[in-house]
């Protein structure tokens, strides 16, 4: 499974202390959502962060260090704007368990409300291109 990751999971010695398994696929953008400090990083909508695409088969490992079963983090599906990878997961956490300044639009539990947003505002992730890698994302 492909992942964008845009915290510490960007470096490799800490992906390789989490993970057996795991190759970076490339550098990337995700368009539409932007990166907020709480008492962890997570998520807000608008803008956009640079990132990376890990590629790893052990997305259980990844849900138990993001908190995905004690409600910390929701994992997500954006789509990825290149033909040989069609979406990847992304970890979004939940402002109110983070104590991060965040309001997303809506009603009702967190989880729906960050898909209501990933739908209607287009966010998508975009890698950047291997000629690119290195300067500051558009």
């Amino acid at each position: 499974m492909d992942v964008f990751v845009y915290g510490t999971l960007t470096a490799p010695d800490r992906v390789g202390e989490l993970l057996d398994s795991f190759v970076f696929v490339g550098a990337a953008t995700l368009h539409g959502l932007h990166a907020v400090e709480g008492r962890y990083p997570t998520l807000a909508p608008g803008g956009r962060v640079a990132g990376r695409l890990l590629r790893t088969d052990e997305i259980e490992r990844l849900d138990r260090y993001e908190g995905v079963d004690r409600g910390l983090y929701a994992r997500v599906s954006v789509p990825v704007e290149d033909e040989r990878i069609a979406e990847a997961a992304v970890y979004v956490g939940d402002p109110e368990r983070l104590d991060a300044d965040v309001t997303w639009p809506g009603t009702g539990p967190f989880r729906d409300r960050v898909e209501e947003y990933l739908t209607t505002e287009n966010v998508r992730i975009v890698p950047t291109p291997p000629n690119d890698r290195g300067r500051d994302p558009p």
